[in-house]
């Protein structure tokens, strides 16, 4: 995945546990309509976010989606993201089921906060992934332990299954 989009949550818990910078690493262009530009920018966001989108990163490009399909189910941030990602045929970063499920039913590539930090772990960006989940558990983030916990368990079988013995390690039969 070279292109992504993001809804608002994602970024927004990514910013907050100072991991962001793991976007660029991960894709090579993140863009995020300017609804969710909006919502970030909003008195109530937290100070963090503002800070981050009154100056964003270079990485970070905001557009305009061209199309604006009704999505009166979903908030018009996540209706934008959804309609951006179709127009560009990219991926989606998204946490709301309800806009996971509409951005599928579209045939859109999905990703959540937590798969982008697992990837980020996987790939050596993130070295303590739970320390990563133990930042959002701090922030009161609505997730259930039982999803950080599953991530947790999936990126320790990866790093388990990649780790091959050296000729220096015990147990290598030599």
């Amino acid at each position: 995945m070279t292109l992504i989009v993001s809804d608002n949550s994602p970024l927004n818990l990514l910013i907050r546990i100072d991991w962001a910078e793991v976007l660029p690493a991960l894709f090579q262009r993140i863009v995020i309509p300017t609804e969710v530009a909006a919502e970030m920018a909003h008195p109530k966001a937290p100070s963090e976010v503002r800070a981050f989108i009154a100056a964003p990163p270079t990485w970070l490009d905001i557009q305009i989606p061209a199309t604006r399909l009704l999505l009166p189910h979903l908030d018009p941030a996540e209706a934008s993201a959804i309609n951006l990602a179709v127009e560009m045929g990219a991926a989606l970063l998204i946490d709301e089921l309800d806009g996971r499920h509409e951005a599928q039913a579209r045939g859109l590539i999905v990703i959540g906060a937590i798969g982008v930090l697992e990837r980020a772990a996987d790939s050596g960006f993130i070295p303590d992934l739970a320390a990563a989940h133990a930042r959002i558990r701090s922030l009161r983030f609505h997730i259930a332990d039982s999803i950080l916990n599953a991530s947790l368990r999936r990126h320790h079988t990866r790093m388990a299954q990649t780790q091959i013995p050296t000729p220096a390690e015990p147990g290598n039969g030599i």
